[in-house]
């Protein structure tokens, strides 16, 4: 049944008023183990920012891991972007508008400048459109660009549901186990050339990949 536009903005609204209460009641059931998390909960005590990157699929429970820590997100400037941009306000969230496909190099530039500001910027590198795994370069820059380290994270979910969408999204079950594996943490050097930074993008890719299977093994 396709829907009409009326449609469309009435669950809208509805996903914009109640997906944060949903959010929370589901994710707070979760028994979330974390893997190499030491270097991430050092920084925070040092009140230091850093990038913590994950996969599209995997970001309802990765945006839910740095809530309500001084942390910022992208988030796409589409209508159901508007939802997720509302979850994640109310998790504390400073929320920047933007993406690869639209607005992409004003959100690096906000990207940079939120890391500068002191923000824990959180991002999928996938996103917004995939294709799924693949890593595009946004994360490395800003990370080279404001001189911040990179935290990969692998996330698992062992009772899920996962929807037919292009990213594979991932939709936990209350209860169930959940694991996050961090990276150790990446220096990008300023002073790489852009054949250097291709590299460093293509290894962040195969890294993030085999921390997503460690984590599902470990599930």
């Amino acid at each position: 049944m396709k829907l009409s536009d009326f449609q469309k903005n009435v669950l809208r609204y509805i996903g914009i008023r109640f997906a944060s209460i949903f959010c929370d009641i589901l994710l707070k059931t979760l028994r979330i183990v974390i893997v190499h998390g030491d270097e991430v909960k050092k920084l925070r005590a040092e009140n230091k920012n850093f990038i913590a990157a994950f996969w599209h699929g995997s970001m309802f429970l990765g945006w839910f891991l740095h809530r309500n820590k001084n942390a910022a997100a992208l988030v796409s400037r589409s209508k159901d972007g508007d939802v997720l941009a509302a979850v994640l306000s109310r998790w504390n969230y400073h929320v920047v508008r933007g993406s690869s496909s639209t607005g992409g190099h004003e959100a690096l530039d906000l990207m940079v400048n939120l890391l500068k500001q002191n923000y824990v910027l959180t991002i999928t590198p996938d996103g917004p459109r995939g294709p799924a795994f693949k890593m595009k370069a946004g994360t490395v820059v800003a990370a080279k660009r404001a001189g911040v380290s990179l935290f990969l994270t692998g996330i698992a979910v062992k009772n899920k549901i996962v929807l037919k969408s292009w990213d594979g999204f991932i939709l936990p079950l209350p209860f169930s186990r959940a694991v996050v594996c961090y990276s150790e943490p990446i220096q990008v050097n300023i002073s790489l050339n852009n054949d250097e930074i291709s590299g460093i993008i293509e290894e962040c890719e195969n890294l993030l990949n085999n921390l997503q299977k460690k984590a599902a093994e470990l599930c």
